[in-house]
């Protein structure tokens, strides 16, 4: 099939060729083999079948495809049982028994389900977020001390450094890989049966406890405490939500990214490749397309997290309303993935435009003393400081004056002007200064980050 013909755009735009080892039809099949392979293995150590039969149907479960798997599907309209049937169908009479023994459905596609997922979390996702978290600790650390106005309310507020800026995401998007390694590490799978009783089971051996344990050790994943015919969702439910939280925190950056190119503003800028072209009728045009992407692909992956919580009920021991919803669950771990890369590879050439951020913060410069300006009239005794300097930032701007010439020229204020000492002058008259901690709290934050996750 070519890719053009496919409909989801993960297949022909945004997607990666590396995404298909877990997240592709293929791999939903190839998982659930491996589970079939596993209990295989596992009923052999417990003296069910022959170590024999078991590697017979463990080399079976590598030889199944997907497209047999669905060929046999459309003839017992059953997916789990088709699977079976194709491994069946490439082992000996003696060992076709073993086959699926003492399995139901879900016992095979939750624990392949967690599995993939798990591969897909620590040979996709981490290593794409894990990158993006390099390049942005880069620049922090590069830009730690690279003035840049503060804004709250899209509007300005006090200086801080484009590397404290920077750091805000460096702490969150690590909060959330740790979040995600914790979440992928607690995925869990099951071998209960049908009603997750160990029916089934009770009657091969004594102990089906052991058997599920067994099984789980040889995948490298959690047996639920409790089961149904389906595991308990809120493992996966976890993961989900960590990988749909980090990716908030890669659409808010995006966001910030994009309104600092705007024309007006033009403190950072996506690097424009020399054939490059920004708009099909306007050729000056140079688009932050990158992050309007990721914000887009966002807004589609996001709301998704309201389905997973819809799947989260099934009534009784099971029922089949997540079985649809449930399959478009890989194009998450890939949207994250696609979205991570490509602002890895943006920001590894963002040009910093420290001219243009001097200039904007100059542009209020005369008014940002205000806040420090209150803290130390308050210092010195001033029974009403913030209300002493509203009054002075109107007259301010009334007469266009600078805050400070505003300050000096007011008869109010001279016995607290009297006061101030050198520095305090000095702060007042050259705001730039006053960053607070911010170079310092920015190398705080990435050396944190570099060290929990050994970068």
């Amino acid at each position: 099939m070519n890719k053009f013909d496919c409909i989801s755009p993960l297949d022909y735009r945004y997607g990666s060729e590396k995404f298909t080892k877990f997240l592709s039809e293929e791999a939903r099949i190839r998982y659930q083999a491996r589970v079939e392979a596993a209990l295989a293995k596992a009923l052999a150590k417990r003296g069910v079948c022959s170590e024999k039969d078991a590697a017979e149907i463990g080399a079976a479960c590598e030889r199944v495809t997907a497209e047999e798997v669905y060929a046999e599907e459309e003839r017992i309209k059953h997916d789990v049982r088709a699977l079976a049937n194709c491994i069946r169908a490439k082992v000996s009479e003696k060992a076709k028994p073993f086959v699926h023994f003492g399995a139901t459905s879900y016992d095979i596609v939750d624990t392949a389900s967690a599995l993939r997922y798990k591969e897909a979390t620590e040979q996709v996702v981490l290593p794409a977020l894990l990158e993006l978290e390099r390049a942005w600790i880069e620049i922090a650390l590069r830009e730690k001390n690279t003035l840049q106005i503060g804004r709250t309310h899209g509007q300005h507020a006090e200086p801080i450094t484009f590397g404290f800026a920077m750091a805000e995401f460096v702490n969150r998007l690590g909060n959330r890989i740790k979040a995600i390694e914790s979440a992928k590490n607690s995925l869990e799978g099951k071998f209960s049966g049908a009603v997750g009783a160990y029916n089934a089971t009770s009657m091969i051996i004594p102990d089906p406890l052991a058997l599920e344990k067994e099984i789980m050790r040889e995948l490298g994943l959690k047996p639920a405490m409790h089961s149904t015919q389906i595991v308990p969702p809120e493992s996966l439910q976890d993961l989900l939500h960590a990988l749909t939280s980090a990716f908030c925190v890669l659409a808010n950056f995006s966001d910030d990214m994009r309104n600092l190119q705007r024309t007006e503003i033009a403190e950072v800028a996506e690097q424009f490749g020399e054939k490059q072209v920004g708009s099909s009728t306007m050729p000056h045009k140079r688009n932050p397309i990158n992050f309007e992407n990721v914000k887009s692909l966002w807004k589609q992956f996001m709301p998704r997290m309201q389905t997973v919580y819809l799947d989260s009920i099934s009534e009784h021991q099971r029922d089949l309303t997540n079985s649809a919803s449930a399959r478009f669950l890989p194009e998450v771990f890939a949207g994250l993935a696609t979205s991570a890369e490509r602002l890895a590879k943006v920001c590894k050439k963002l040009v910093v435009d420290e001219k243009n951020m001097r200039t904007n913060f100059e542009k209020t410069k005369g008014s940002i003393a205000a806040e420090p300006l209150y803290i130390i009239l308050a210092m010195h005794g001033h029974p009403d400081a913030h209300e002493a300097v509203r009054q002075l930032t109107l007259e301010a701007e009334k007469t266009g004056k600078p805050l400070g010439e505003a300050l000096e020229e007011s008869e109010e204020m001279q016995p607290y002007i009297e006061k101030l000492s050198v520095s305090q002058r000095t702060l007042l008259n050259h705001p730039e200064i006053y960053t607070g901690k911010a170079a310092e709290k920015t190398e705080q934050v990435c050396l944190h980050w570099k060290k929990e996750l050994l970068l």
